[in-house]
């Protein structure tokens, strides 16, 4: 009795991964039935076909499964930067202009609901919009393919970080108009969601690139010494 269960198992796991070719011819010819005859089997792209709007407007068009759409023809840079602009604008809109409470409180808070929203809405939509070449990962500080429950708390306290250099930035910006102007102690620009984009963008990308060109160094540096062994 279990020589004869051993074989059915046995038997079993080597027609497991076997190609159906009865079941391929199958689905081949209930495709072709399902085609419309009057169009000699082939598929129209006519809009009116599809659509069923008769209109002479609709008539006239033919629909094209391979057009790139307009959005798809912006370089990747462009769409990636301009999401990190407007979602830091909005947070700061919300988080600075909404809540009345001391700066460093403020900055802390601006600086953790900024992690959240990159960790639950920027680096997805980036990882949404991609394609194989994985284009949008020199714009994320932490680009794991995986949703780990890790990278909302390095998200957080790495954007923390970017907000006080962010502040830092508006010091530096009001004392040097200062110093031009001849005056001292005195705030000529304060904190408002377009410059407070684009000093977040800037101080991003620079510890991105930092980030990106110590892991390029380290790569490089391993694939010497791989050399380096194989040589010897």
């Amino acid at each position: 009795m279990a020589k004869k269960k051993k074989k059915f198992q046995e038997t079993t796991i080597e027609n497991y991964y076997d190609l159906k070719l009865d079941k391929i011819d199958e689905l081949v010819a209930a495709l072709k039935e399902e085609t419309p005859r009057e169009s000699g089997g082939n598929i129209s792209y006519n809009v009116a076909e599809i659509t069923g709007d008769d209109s002479e407007r609709n008539r006239q068009k033919e629909f094209d499964p391979y057009k790139v759409d307009k959005f798809s023809r912006i370089p990747a840079w462009v769409k990636a930067l301009f999401i990190k602009f407007w979602f830091s604008g909005c947070v700061c809109y919300f988080v600075m202009f909404g809540l009345r409470i001391n700066e460093l409180d403020k900055l802390v808070l601006l600086g953790a609901v900024l992690g959240l929203v990159v960790d639950v809405l920027v680096n997805p939509l980036f990882r949404y919009m991609e394609s194989d070449r994985k284009e949008y990962n020199a714009y994320m500080m932490f680009p794991f393919p995986f949703k780990a429950f890790w990278t909302f708390f390095t998200n957080v306290i790495y954007y923390i970080l970017v907000v006080f250099c962010v502040n830092y930035c508006y010091f530096g910006l009001n004392e040097l108009i200062n110093l031009i102007s001849g005056t001292s102690n005195e705030i000529k620009v304060g904190v408002e969601p377009l410059l407070f984009g684009v000093f977040t963008v800037i101080i991003d990308m620079i510890f991105i690139g930092i980030k990106d060109g110590i892991v390029i160094l380290t790569k490089k540096r391993k694939n010497t010494k791989k050399e380096g062994t194989l040589n010897v």
